[in-house]
C-alpha cells in the first residue's frame, strides 16, 4: 500500500470524487492532512461521498463544489471562484472522465462527448487554475490515463466525429492519448518558461469502477460492443479502487515523481498490483503533434497559457 506523505497545509483539487478512483484519492489527500476540493458534476453525490469520508476521518478538510468538464462555462465558474478565494494551489488531479457512451453525444458545446469531457474539459480547467498553481511553491497536476490510449490516434481533421461513423471505443482511446499528450506538453512548457510546476500522469489498470458502465448508460442505455466486452472479461485480474487510485496517487504526491513521469500497475499484464513506471504510447512523443493539439485545444476552448507566471 502507498503512503502518501505528509500535505499539512497543502489545497489539493481532485475532480471525479464522488466515487471510485476519484474518492479514493480525495480521502487519502485530506487523510494526509490536505485540504481537498471534490470537484463533482453532483453536488449530492460528492456530499454523500464527502460524509463518507468524515466518518472515516471526522477531521478531513474536504469542500465540495460543482464543475461539468462538458460545459466550459461550468469549468469556467469553477475555477473563477478558486480564483476568487485567493488560495494557492499544491495540486490539481484531474481524475474524471466518460467511457464509451453507445452512441455519439455532444458536450454543451457541440463537442464529442469523451474528446470534451475527457481532454478539453480537463485541458481548459488546468489552464484556467495555473494561475493558483504556479502560485503554490511546488504545484502540481496528475492526470489520469488509460491503457486505451495505446489504440488511440489524433485526427486532426475529424476530432469530434462528426464525418466517420461513431466508434465510442477509438474515441475514447483518442481521448486518453490527449491527456497523456497533455501530460507531456505541460511539463516540455513548465521546463520551457521556469515554472516549478510537475506535471505527470498514471493509469488504473484494470480497476472496478462505475467508469464502464455509467457512460454506457447515457443516451438510449444501449451498451457499446467495447463496453459489453468489457462487463464479460472475468478472467482478466482486476483490483478494486483502494489499488487502483494508487499509481495516480503517486503521480500527485511522491517525492520520486518526474516531470513528464507515467506510472501504473506493475502486476499482472500491468492490470493489478503496486506502483510501478509505465510508458505512454509512442505517439504520445510526437512533438509535432503534441504541439499541434495543444494549439487546437487552446482555439477550441478559448483558454490560453498566462503570458507570466503569477
Amino acid at each position: 500500500m502507498y503512503t502518501v506523505p505528509d500535505l499539512t497545509g497543502r489545497h489539493a483539487v481532485v475532480t471525479g470524487a464522488n466515487s471510485g478512483t476519484g474518492e479514493e484519492i480525495a480521502r487519502r489527500l485530506a487523510d494526509a492532512g490536505a485540504h481537498v476540493v471534490m470537484a463533482v458534476r453532483t453536488v449530492a453525490k460528492g456530499e454523500r461521498a464527502r460524509d463518507e469520508i468524515l466518518a472515516r476521518h471526522p477531521h478531513a478538510a474536504l469542500d465540495v463544489r460543482r464543475v461539468d468538464l462538458a460545459d466550459l462555462a461550468s469549468v469556467a465558474a469553477f475555477a473563477d471562484g478558486l480564483v476568487a478565494d485567493g488560495t494557492p494551489l499544491d495540486l490539481l488531479v484531474n481524475n474524471a472522465g466518460v467511457m464509451a457512451p453507445p452512441s455519439r453525444m455532444e458536450t454543451a458545446d457541440g463537442f464529442e462527448l469523451q474528446m470534451g469531457s475527457n481532454f478539453l474539459g480537463p485541458f481548459a480547467l488546468t489552464v484556467r487554475l495555473l494561475p493558483l498553481l504556479l502560485a503554490a511553491g511546488s504545484p502540481r497536476v496528475a492526470t489520469m490515463g488509460s491503457g486505451a490510449a495505446g489504440f488511440g490516434r489524433i485526427d486532426f481533421d475529424d476530432l469530434q466525429w462528426k464525418s466517420r461513423t461513431y466508434s465510442s471505443s477509438r474515441s475514447y482511446a483518442q481521448s486518453k492519448l490527449a491527456d497523456m499528450i497533455m501530460i507531456r506538453e505541460l511539463a516540455r512548457t513548465a521546463e520551457e518558461r521556469g515554472w516549478p510546476l510537475l506535471s505527470a500522469g498514471a493509469h488504473p489498470g484494470f480497476t472496478r469502477t462505475n467508469l464502464q458502465t455509467s457512460g454506457a448508460s447515457l443516451g438510449d442505455g444501449r451498451r457499446s460492443l467495447g463496453t459489453a466486452l468489457l462487463t464479460k472479461l472475468h478472467f482478466l485480474p482486476s483490483q478494486e479502487p483502494e489499488q487502483g487510485a494508487e499509481p495516480l496517487l503517486y503521480a500527485a504526491t511522491s517525492p520520486e515523481a518526474v516531470a513528464a513521469g507515467y506510472y501504473g500497475p506493475g502486476g499482472r499484464f500491468g492490470l493489478v498490483g503496486p506502483t510501478t513506471t509505465a510508458r505512454m504510447p509512442r505517439r504520445a512523443y510526437d512533438t509535432e503533434v503534441g504541439a499541434r493539439l495543444w494549439a487546437e485545444a487552446e482555439r477550441l476552448t478559448g483558454v490560453a497559457l498566462p503570458v507570466h507566471a503569477v
